[in-house]
């Protein structure tokens, strides 16, 4: 970054479960942060969090091109994160048009209208989900891209359609392809497999494990994931990365280490494997690492300890 140059930094899905922890970590780094959000499927956790810090928030679409341009100059923007998409694989079947539309169509007109603004650099949040099955593992970001989903593809095609942007208007773009997620405020429909299994912990109920619980993923917190997208906010980074931590663990110790957490005597109850679902997943970390001295802090069992503690009442949340 320029040392003379201030980020201010559009955030488009702002108040969304990643969105709203980048802008606020963004803001406690001194940069200037502006949040774009349709809040149609914002997460209340989020929007409250960011009302308190005094965020600006523009409740529009990132499909209105005008109100776009208008956000970009009047902010006087010069980094973007684009992070808005709709995530849920099960809506992506039934419903792809709508997944093409909002994650493929809605990406290049904030991308295009971005460099025609003179936004310096962008970040497109991608997904892990645009490999589909591991043809071999740890996946590195050459390993092919065959999604299982609409909302894989979707992801994909936005990836192409970022680049082609990038490549017309010469403004750098960096691909980031997050594995799974999890933290503070991820609830809801929504939510990933480490939520929805301490959701069910802190009822007192155990958690449902689709399969024989042997599939393997690889869990980022999302604090590790905001401090990737500001690595590569201040490099100006290019090209695609993966985000993650190069560390898998099965979905069957994920649930004993949260029951062993919570401190209660529960089995985990097994429900038939979802289709669509992939068996082991793995990301090679060693890009993002060489390129931008990225490297995560927060282990699976440090990041599960402290949302039991949060969902069990055990220390005060955010």
């Amino acid at each position: 970054m320029d040392s003379d140059e201030a980020l201010r930094v559009l955030i488009t899905g702002g108040a969304g479960f990643i969105g709203h922890h980048l802008a606020l970590y963004l803001q406690s780094l001194g940069h200037d942060v502006i949040i774009y959000d349709s809040l149609e499927r914002a997460s209340q956790y989020g929007i409250k969090r960011i009302m308190e810090a005094g965020i600006p928030l523009i409740k529009e679409d990132i499909g209105d091109k005008d109100s776009l341009k208008k956000a970009f100059n009047e902010f006087c923007v010069n980094r973007l994160v684009h992070a808005a998409a709709y995530i849920n694989v099960a809506e992506s079947m039934k419903n792809p048009e709508l997944y093409f539309e909002n994650n493929t169509v809605k990406s290049f007109t904030v991308f295009k209208s971005a460099a025609e603004c003179g936004v310096k650099h962008a970040i497109y949040i991608s997904s892990a989900a645009v490999y589909g099955e591991p043809r071999y593992l740890p996946i590195d970001e050459k390993h092919p891209t065959e999604p299982l989903s609409p909302y894989g593809l979707s992801k994909l095609l936005g990836e192409y359609m970022v680049k082609f942007v990038s490549r017309v208007h010469s403004m750098p773009v960096a691909v980031m392809r997050l594995f799974n997620v999890y933290g503070p405020g991820q609830t809801g429909t929504y939510a990933g497999v480490i939520s929805k299994f301490i959701e069910r912990v802190a009822r007192g109920e155990p958690p449902i494990i689709f399969g024989d619980g042997k599939q393997t993923r690889d869990f980022i917190h999302v604090m590790d994931v905001c401090r990737a997208i500001k690595l590569a906010l201040e490099a100006k980074a290019e090209g695609v990365f993966n985000v993650a931590t190069g560390r898998s663990v099965s979905v069957k110790r994920l649930a004993e280490i949260i029951i062993r957490e919570a401190g209660l005597n529960l089995s985990p109850v097994y429900a038939p494997r979802r289709p669509g679902d992939i068996k082991y997943s793995l990301a090679d970390i060693s890009r993002i690492k060489k390129a931008l001295g990225f490297t995560p802090k927060i282990s699976v069992e440090e990041g599960i300890k402290e949302l039991i503690g949060k969902a069990l009442g055990k220390e005060p949340g955010h």
